[in-house]
């Protein structure tokens, strides 16, 4: 008998090998084989399958929220409550918030828990996802444009750098990689917090690079404007099927290829969003500011 971190006393062997996923390909449907069920304390039931083509939202950087859908077994359709990251070592089931270490730490295997409404399915029977594709692709969208916005944030702020810094995927000094504290994908938006203080100060960018943030925004709006009217492809390249391996976003833009790792879900071509438009508010005064990006995103109909 094995106690799982989640839930209950089960008596059943975990998995030992990661879930095999399916949505860096934009997969939104597929039928896999229940590995492992763990019925949990609220009356919902966390379900492993070998493969599946849902997102899960990564405790360790949870930018992107988890994908909506259902999940059919035996010809039942339950609805997907959360769709998380899991992690197995030494015969103990991390399941969301309660994983103590980051996606891909070698020594643990990492599944998909797809929670469902209880009761309990029967282990190895045959299940199928189902993801809203359109909730998908809203949040596909906002998260290519929240790459987009931040290497043209990280151009429109080069010439604030009074020190040589690490350099983006285009050259610019790496902003968005030196001060991001947070950020959140949602339908067509995305919001990026980040804070310049001591720290930043000290590798070259002043505080006082966000004392007209209207000139930034004018400025990171026309760049996007010009990437979004290239029509360049988008594609996720990924090292392996397994959950914990390496993705990379890459984008053909006109400058060249750009690759930032990045395990989230994104449209397949710059032409499928007509607008792209940052604002910028800025909080704090003196030598620490805090500034949230608000990138808001439309799509071709």
């Amino acid at each position: 008998m094995r106690r799982c971190a989640a839930g209950s006393l089960i008596g059943m062997t975990l998995p030992t090998r990661d879930t095999t996923v399916t949505y860096p390909a934009g997969e939104t449907s597929g039928a896999s084989t229940i590995a492992h069920i763990e019925e949990r304390g609220d009356g919902s039931v966390a379900v492993i399958l070998d493969t599946t083509c849902a997102h899960p939202v990564d405790p360790s950087w949870p930018d992107q929220g988890a994908d909506r859908g259902t999940l059919t077994i035996g010809g039942e359709a339950r609805e997907l409550r959360d769709v998380l990251v899991g992690a197995i070592h030494e015969g103990m089931l991390y399941l969301g918030n309660e994983v103590p270490v980051r996606t891909g730490t070698e020594g643990w295997v990492f599944v998909v828990a797809h929670v469902i409404d209880g009761p309990a399915p029967e282990l190895g029977a045959e299940a199928l996802v189902e993801v809203d594709a359109a909730y998908r692709f809203s949040l596909s969208a906002a998260h290519t444009a929240c790459h987009l916005a931040a290497l043209a944030l990280d151009e429109a702020l080069a010439e604030f750098w009074t020190k040589s810094a690490p350099l983006d995927a285009l050259g610019s000094p790496a902003f968005d990689r030196l001060a991001i504290q947070s950020s959140r994908i949602a339908p067509l938006v995305s919001e990026d917090t980040y804070r310049l203080g001591k720290s930043l100060r000290k590798k070259g960018l002043p505080a006082s690079a966000f004392d007209d943030p209207d000139t930034i925004a004018e400025h990171v709006n026309e760049r996007l404007a010009q990437w979004l009217a290239s029509g360049a492809g988008v594609r996720i390249e990924a090292d392996g099927g397994d959950l914990s391996g390496r993705r990379h976003w890459v984008c053909d833009l006109p400058e060249g290829d750009v690759s930032l790792p990045c395990g989230g879900t994104h449209v397949t071509s710059l032409s499928q969003l007509s607008a792209a438009v940052v604002d910028f508010g800025v909080s704090g005064e003196g030598n620490t500011r805090e500034v949230l990006m608000t990138t808001r995103v439309t799509v071709v109909e």
